[in-house]
């Protein structure tokens, strides 16, 4: 699967996306807000989680690579985890390299996402959570037209510290409505 936007190509993740893969999974102002250091083991296993064929009725997420279409350098890394049974929603994610942040690149690869999920896939609702803090993520969700629906104290554990999460939704009549 490929998806492509004015400077980006999105596409199903492979094998040869390891390195770049384990690079930010170790790169601890990338994950900062979202997982305490991992063994190369433990991000072995995620990265194999997220090789299977996929379906909006998986029960793992959709990952894609995202590329600088002009020069096909990696940029990081989006996608989805769906959960289509009962409810047709799914939880966005993604992973910008350190060098790329800043250009925009987070809101035009989550933006082709958004447009897949509700385009091709016809999901109802897509949520993000957001550790607190993260005022550059929430902000793109909030300027993409998502919601913050709430605020969830102590919800989620890094480093040893509780965090709260901001927990943000749009619904598909949202999006169409904008």
């Amino acid at each position: 699967m490929q998806l492509f936007t004015d400077r980006l190509t999105l596409q199903t993740l492979c094998e040869s996306d390891w390195a770049l893969f384990e690079k930010l999974h170790k790169d601890l102002s990338v994950i900062k807000y979202v997982a305490d250091p991992m063994t190369t083991s433990e991000i072995q296993a995620r990265f194999k989680s997220r090789l299977a064929a996929w379906s909006k009725t998986s029960s793992h997420w959709l990952t894609l690579s995202i590329t600088e279409t002009k020069t096909a350098n990696p940029v990081g890394f989006t996608g989805f985890f769906p959960q289509w049974y009962p409810y047709q929603q799914a939880e966005l994610g993604f992973l910008i390299s350190p060098e790329y942040q800043g250009k925009g690149y987070g809101k035009e690869s989550t933006k082709a996402v958004i447009d897949f999920a509700f385009e091709q896939c016809d999901f109802h609702k897509l949520t993000a959570n957001v550790t607190e803090g993260n005022q550059a993520c929430s902000q793109m969700l909030l300027a993409l037209g998502f919601t913050q629906e709430a605020r969830l104290r102590d919800n989620f554990k890094l480093a040893d510290e509780w965090k709260t999460d901001l927990q943000f939704g749009m619904l598909k009549g949202d999006r169409l409505s904008n």
